[in-house]
C-alpha cells in the first residue's frame, strides 16, 4: 500500500533557530497517528509545514505521491507560486486550536464557502455536501446558527465539518480541544473517534493522552524538533524505551 504522507529529512528554521531537525514520517491510508510532546517540541510547526502554512528549508513532503511546496530546477530549490501551493494545500484539511469561523456566516455558510470558492461547486451541491458533514458531526440542527450562538465545542465541530467537506487526502488536527472548557472536550473527541472508525487518515497533535492511546494506530513523541520515539500505542504508553518519554507520560494525565 502506498503512503498517503511521506516526509523525509524535514528541516524548518526561524532565523538561526532550527525547530524541526530532520524529521522522517510515513503514513498509510486509514492510519491515525498522534503526535505528543512538550510545548516547543515542534509538533504544531510540523503540521503547519505539511499544510504549507510555514516554509521549510530542507527535506521533502509528499502527499499521495505528490511533492508539495517547491520544485527543483538546476539543483536549486524553488518555492512554488501561491496558486500551485494552494492546490497542494487542498490535499490536506486542518482544524486548529482556534476555530477561525467567519462570524458573519452561519454554520452552513462557513462550510459551503470553501466548496463554492475553491471547489467550484454550485450553490445546491455545496449545500448538500455541507449538510451531510454537519449532520456527520452532530450539527445539522444548528446549521443556521451563527458562531456567537454556538458553544466552543459546537464551533469546533463546525470547523471540522468545514475541513473534511473539502475531501482532503489527509486531515490534520492541531490541539483542537485545547481552547475548550473541560466539559466540552469529549463532544469533539467523539467526532474525531467516529471519523477514525470510518477510516479517515488523520495526523493529530494532542495533549489528551488517553484519547491518543485509544484512537491511534501509531504514536509519535517529539522532543527538541526530532522524533524521539514512535511506535504502537500500547508499547509507547506502557513500555516507553526512553527515560524522557517515561517522565513526560508520568506528568500527563495518562494512567
Amino acid at each position: 500500500m502506498n503512503s498517503i504522507l511521506e516526509i523525509s529529512g524535514l528541516r524548518k528554521s526561524y532565523g538561526p533557530l532550527e525547530v524541526i531537525k530532520g524529521v522522517d514520517l510515513s503514513m498509510k491510508p486509514g492510519e491515525v497517528v498522534s503526535i505528543i510532546g512538550s510545548s516547543g517540541s515542534g509538533k504544531t510547526t510540523l503540521l503547519r509545514c505539511i499544510n504549507l502554512l510555514e516554509e521549510f528549508q530542507g527535506g521533502d513532503i509528499r502527499i499521495d505521491g505528490q511533492l508539495i511546496g517547491y520544485k527543483t530546477s538546476d539543483g536549486k530549490r524553488i518555492s512554488l507560486p501561491e496558486r500551485e501551493r494552494a492546490k497542494n494545500r487542498a490535499l490536506t484539511g486542518m482544524a486548529f486550536q482556534q476555530f477561525n469561523l467567519f462570524p458573519h456566516m452561519t454554520a452552513l455558510g462557513n462550510v459551503t464557502l470553501g466548496l463554492r470558492k475553491t471547489r467550484g461547486m454550485g450553490k445546491d451541491e455545496a449545500i448538500s455536501v455541507a449538510e451531510k458533514w454537519l449532520e456527520r458531526v452532530g450539527m445539522s440542527q444548528r446549521k443556521n446558527h451563527y458562531p456567537i450562538q454556538l458553544s466552543g465545542g459546537q464551533q469546533q465541530r463546525v470547523a471540522i465539518a468545514r475541513a473534511i467537506a473539502m475531501n482532503p487526502k489527509l486531515m490534520l488536527f492541531d490541539e483542537v480541544t485545547s481552547a475548550l472548557d473541560p466539559e466540552l472536550v469529549n463532544e469533539v473527541l467523539n467526532v474525531i473517534q467516529d471519523l477514525a472508525n470510518d477510516g479517515m487518515t488523520m495526523l493529530l497533535v494532542t495533549h489528551e493522552m488517553r484519547f491518543a492511546y485509544q484512537v491511534s494506530s501509531k504514536v509519535i513523541f517529539m522532543e527538541h524538533g526530532v522524533i524521539a520515539e514512535e511506535g504502537d500505542p500500547k508499547e509507547m504508553f506502557h513500555s516507553p524505551k526512553s527515560q524522557r518519554l517515561a517522565e513526560f507520560l508520568g506528568k500527563s494525565k495518562f494512567q
